[in-house]
């Protein structure tokens, strides 16, 4: 294997048979279809790109399209296999954990299962679950779990609640503010006081957070100091994925030294798009030392498991 340096945050997976489930259910893809995915494919592409290990999970739409049993199973059959590809390439992935939110037993259920059984590195959490942003108080028990465990959720984009503007790709505008209306609704909700064990990855440079933080800390401050909010915005973790030289001046104005990790949100991001950002992302100044951080470092301090394989 060559010398590989950074540990992919930001890796999406494709389980066999999934796309295939999506629409025996009748689910509709809003976009292009679903990108093929396999060991073989994700290794390769990972060689290509300097990726020693990436953390894997399952994109929108999950796994819950109405029906708790239903998504109970999948949310199974979908770790289950993830777990099967981790212990066949221990050095090269780790996974966050399919949840059933809104189904909050099974959510719990299936978070301990994953967490205790399968070893997964983290949970994966879609920003909003039919219009309920993650800071519904109804989703309190699971995170109270979370945050027992000092457990890494990974917030990922899905499709907005109602519909989307005429000629407007999802993927363009909505999942950006779908990652930032996501934020801002777990520290509205005091989700970020309220379990602070708990470790809270925003993709894709946080959306518009970073941009838009000093506006938003005086709301979410209701009266109170707004820098206080400011600092609990900056609890977040954010990756890199599809950041452009017009995104790090935000992310790396707004975020602490230790928060930013890399992602490449492949193979939804196909490799042409991955060499563009990465190209970008090397162009763009920085210092040495954060320039490791964001590569590696911080991502090894949050998965120790896969720290030996970066660098």
């Amino acid at each position: 294997m060559p010398d590989l340096r950074r540990i992919d945050v930001h890796h999406h997976l494709v389980p066999p048979g999934y796309p295939e489930w999506l629409r025996s259910q009748g689910h509709r893809e809003e976009g292009p279809p679903l990108p093929s995915w396999s060991v073989e494919e994700a290794l390769a592409v990972m060689d290509r790109h300097d990726i020693a290990a990436s953390l894997l999970s399952l994109s929108g739409p999950g796994v819950h399209l109405g029906d708790d049993e239903q998504a109970r199973a999948q949310a199974r059959q979908v770790n289950d296999y993830t777990a099967e590809v981790v212990a066949g390439n221990p050095d090269r992935f780790g996974f966050f954990a399919t949840l059933t939110l809104p189904d909050v037993p099974g959510a719990v259920a299936e978070a301990t299962r994953a967490l205790d059984d399968l070893h997964a590195d983290g949970v994966i959490l879609l920003t909003n679950v039919g219009g309920r942003y993650l800071g519904d108080e109804a989703f309190a028990p699971l995170f109270a779990e979370l945050d027992s465990r000092a457990a890494t959720v990974f917030v990922h984009p899905t499709d907005v609640p109602g519909p989307g503007a005429p000629n407007v790709p999802p993927v363009a505008v909505d999942y950006p503010f779908e990652t930032t209306r996501a934020a801002v609704s777990l520290a509205m909700n005091g989700a970020l006081e309220n379990y602070p064990n708990i470790k809270f990855i925003l993709p894709h440079g946080g959306g518009f957070l970073p941009y838009q933080a000093y506006r938003i800390a005086p709301v979410i401050a209701r009266g109170g100091d707004p820098m206080a909010a400011l600092e609990q915005l900056r609890r977040f973790y954010f990756d890199t994925g599809l950041c452009g030289p017009t995104t790090l001046p935000s992310l790396l104005g707004f975020a602490a030294a230790d928060r930013l990790m890399y992602g490449s949100d492949w193979p939804y991001a196909p490799e042409f798009a991955i060499e563009l950002f990465d190209s970008l992302t090397e162009a763009y100044p920085m210092a040495a030392d954060q320039r490791d951080r964001l590569a590696r470092q911080n991502a090894a301090a949050l998965f120790p498991r896969l720290s030996a394989q970066a660098g």
